[in-house]
């Protein structure tokens, strides 16, 4: 079965997206590009913008689920609300075409793709790049909404293979409880 994952990740100015197709440990590249808004329009303006582009990306390429990224808290707060209200925006869409959402920190995002939570836009960039076996480097921000998306991929497939684990080891735990009484 594939597993369709759209990847956001929200800017009140620009909003990227990625999408990719995972079925077991096969990830396919499907698209990915950036929802941009308009510099001179006002906040809800834009706010609609991002909702009603994220609603026409999920209309045309039906994902399954959503990954998004979560805010950063900078030094300027009136940014960090800004991209809160964007970030709403995107999952309002998401959960508005029944698409379960999950979220992940700028540093869960680098973890799953580059190995450490510190690392650099660029070594982001890189991997997504050679994960997905592109022809060249996306837009900054659809690179980090494919990141978003390759990070729920990873984590997806972690949890089911624990998931089976845990349910393989079950009877055996309970043959050892049954024995020791």
């Amino acid at each position: 079965m594939t597993l369709r994952i759209l990847g956001i990740d929200p800017g009140s100015r620009i909003t990227g997206f990625g999408i990719i197709d995972v079925q077991g440990s096969r990830i396919r590249y499907v698209t990915s590009g950036c929802v941009r808004m308009q510099n001179n329009d006002a906040l809800p303006e834009r706010l609609k913008t991002i909702y009603e582009g994220i609603r026409d990306i999920i209309d045309l390429h039906k994902p399954q689920v959503m990954a998004i990224e979560q805010v950063f808290m900078k030094i300027n707060v009136n940014s960090a609300l800004k991209l809160g209200q964007a970030r709403g925006a995107a999952i309002c869409a998401g959960v508005m075409q029944a698409l379960p959402v999950y979220e992940y920190s700028p540093t869960q995002i680098k973890q799953a793709i580059v190995g450490k939570g510190n690392a650099a836009k660029a070594q982001v960039q890189h991997m997504v790049v050679a994960l997905l076996k592109l022809k060249g480097v996306p837009q900054a921000d659809a690179a980090d909404a494919l990141a978003c998306a390759l990070c729920h991929s990873h984590t997806h497939q972690t949890l089911r293979q624990i998931s089976r684990s845990t349910q393989a080891a079950s009877p055996l735990q309970g043959m050892r409880r049954g024995r020791l009484r």
